[in-house]
């Protein structure tokens, strides 16, 4: 099982980004949000948390920028009539942790709301996964002392994954505000920082 990857961005589709690693072109799908921001890292340096689906017919790789990403939409997984590619679509209607919360509070409406699913998926969410939430703070290495919220630590955790260099991401988020939405701190992060030199910690 392929469980992490790093290489080039090779290419990005509406529902593919092709990685190019040591030369094999690898076809993840991603989420809305990530393959947007894809779109301005080709020819740039990046990594991905792999969740690999094997089936009789095809391989399937399912990419995301943070480890506690991957995790969420494996326990999405866990939902009866959700499968790899609705999971998918669930992450691309909000960000993981606001769906987290909507599970957590009980909010079927709300998620009845997200891409592609229904009340009576909403509802088999919330009953699957309220109160089991295995919710994970990654860690990325030495903090620091700038990063003053959860959000702070999450748009952190994905410009290192996006290839950016730790000195140059910490330098960055001591000018967030930090009420920042984490895809605005990210989105900020891609437009300040990818001009400058990426490359692997």
């Amino acid at each position: 099982m392929i469980g992490y990857l790093n290489g080039v961005v090779f290419d990005v589709s509406t529902e593919h980004i092709i990685l190019n690693v040591s030369g094999v072109g690898y076809e993840i799908s991603a989420t809305q949000q990530t393959l947007n921001d894809a779109q301005m890292l080709i020819g740039q340096e990046i990594s991905f948390w792999i969740y690999t689906h094997v089936r009789e017919d095809a391989l399937n790789l399912f990419g995301f920028l943070t480890k506690p990403e991957k995790e969420f939409y494996t326990q999405l997984l866990k939902v009866n009539g959700i499968g790899p590619k609705s999971a998918l679509n669930v992450l691309s209607g909000a960000h993981y942790q606001q769906i987290q919360k909507c599970i957590e509070d009980g909010d079927a409406k709300s998620l009845s709301g997200l891409p592609k699913i229904g009340k009576k998926t909403a509802e088999q969410i919330v009953l699957t996964l309220q109160g089991k939430l295995v919710l994970i703070d990654q860690k990325i290495g030495a903090k620091n002392n700038n990063i003053r919220s959860e959000n702070h630590r999450q748009i952190v955790s994905a410009l290192v994954n996006l290839g950016f260099k730790s000195i140059l991401v910490d330098e960055f988020i001591s000018t967030v505000d930090a009420k920042a939405t984490i895809e605005d701190g990210v989105r900020l992060g891609l437009q300040k920082l990818s001009g400058q030199k990426m490359g692997q910690l």
